[in-house]
């Protein structure tokens, strides 16, 4: 099956935004096996994007398209796609009631212009999108697939890979079944590299990911059978975690907060949190996730020094030492599950930047947890990245400490 990819969108032309999506959706037909040989981006003129879907249907199986299935005049996939094959759109009278429901459920009255958004061509049937108001469409015509998704990355990954992929797998001899192990404390390139062994397989077949929040192993397997697929999986995913080990912390959907979440919850203990330079994103990254006020009893941002005084950090600590080092991290730790009563004390301090402070450099990350059973410590690699991005890679790396404590992972393993 020859593939190719079309992503719409003026704003994609003009360099606003990075066409991820095509990134995202390359890697996983790989995965698939299934041949991948153009990659376009078009505006939102209809004549244009019709151009370079008749291009494409005169040379590729399958066409997958992202963006134009807005409300708006210039989201016109499914026009250009209506034009190509020569059908009328037409409203469908389910899609219909299911989008005026969304805008029900909003106490908002819906604008007519959205009813594009509940139209289909006699080819094409709707791809369901519980994250927005636009549908996908999968239409089959002549020995041709056209796939067309939202171009909102989270609306387009869920739908393609819960509704599309499963639908290709009869078209690519057999069914697929994919299982992302979820990995931090290393770069894809390492990743990569500790999987030389089994990377190279053909089914299952193994890819990375570099994601916001982890590396993604995902492992993809066609099999007759869904069961022969999953047990493919299974065997290799049992190989894949001899050699990760705890690198990995979860599957599929699983991020550190909602893995932390689980355990604190199953133990019934609670978390409290000290942070510095994270000024407060911690604490809002560990509430993403819904319940967790049963185990997380609140944070404290002590972002000056005097702060951190006055919320229990020894000032001799702080003299001594200085507000960025291990030492205070590890009072802010203590100090803090003093204070709030709580199983487990979590304490980070460093440098944003984007200057160094005190002579130390941006990146440094000191991070403390302390708990029922001791106090463990650990540091940031040191990351040159911009200061959005330090405080997000520092609250991943506390986590991430957190979760080894909880497993009973040592330091340096």
């Amino acid at each position: 099956m020859r593939a190719e990819i079309i992503s719409c969108g003026t704003e994609l032309l003009l360099g606003h935004i990075t066409d991820t999506n095509a990134t995202f959706l390359a890697q996983s037909l790989a995965s698939l096996g299934i041949d991948l040989y153009f990659i376009s981006q078009v505006g939102d003129n209809q004549g244009r994007i019709v151009e370079t879907l008749r291009r494409a249907w005169e040379r590729s199986d399958l066409i997958i398209m992202t963006g134009g299935l807005g409300p708006t005049e210039d989201d016109l996939a499914r026009e250009s796609i209506s034009a190509l094959l020569c059908e009328t759109m037409q409203v469908d009278p389910v899609l219909e009631s299911e989008l005026r429901g969304i805008f029900a459920a909003r106490n908002v009255i819906m604008p007519e212009r959205n009813i594009k958004q509940a139209t289909l061509i006699p080819s094409a049937r709707a791809l369901p999108n519980p994250l927005g108001t636009a549908p996908g469409w999968w239409v089959e015509k002549d020995r041709h697939i056209i796939v067309a998704m939202p171009g909102v990355p989270r609306e387009m990954y869920r739908m393609w890979e819960q509704e599309v992929m499963p639908r290709l797998g009869l078209y690519t001899g057999g069914l697929i079944f994919t299982r992302l192990l979820r990995v931090w404390g290393l770069g894809e390139s390492a990743v990569e590299e500790r999987l030389d062994p089994v990377i190279h397989s053909n089914n299952p077949t193994i890819a990375t990911y570099a994601k916001s929040d982890a590396i993604d192993v995902r492992i993809t397997a066609k099999a007759e059978t869904r069961e022969q697929a999953e047990q493919l999986v299974a065997e290799m995913e049992a190989r894949v975690r001899q050699i990760l080990r705890h690198h990995i912390f979860g599957v599929d959907k699983d991020t550190l907060q909602s893995v932390i979440g689980k355990y604190l919850t199953e133990r019934r203990q609670t978390l409290a949190v000290m942070e510095s330079l994270t000024g407060g994103l911690l604490s809002s990254t560990i509430t993403d996730v819904p319940g967790s006020s049963n185990y997380f009893v609140g944070g404290l941002v002590s972002y000056s020094t005097e702060l951190k005084a006055q919320m229990g950090v020894p000032p001799e600590v702080l003299e001594q030492h200085g507000a960025i080092s291990e030492e205070t991290a590890r009072a802010m730790a203590h100090a803090v599950r003093e204070r709030l009563g709580t199983d487990f004390g979590l304490g980070i301090t460093g440098v944003a930047g984007p200057d160094k402070q005190e002579d130390i450099p941006v990146g440094t990350v000191h991070i403390a947890v302390e708990g029922p059973n001791g106090l463990v410590t650990g540091m940031g690699p040191g990351w040159r990245a911009s200061r959005h991005d330090n405080k997000r890679l520092a609250v991943l790396a506390a986590l991430n400490l957190l979760r080894l404590h909880l497993e009973g992972v040592k330091r340096g393993q």
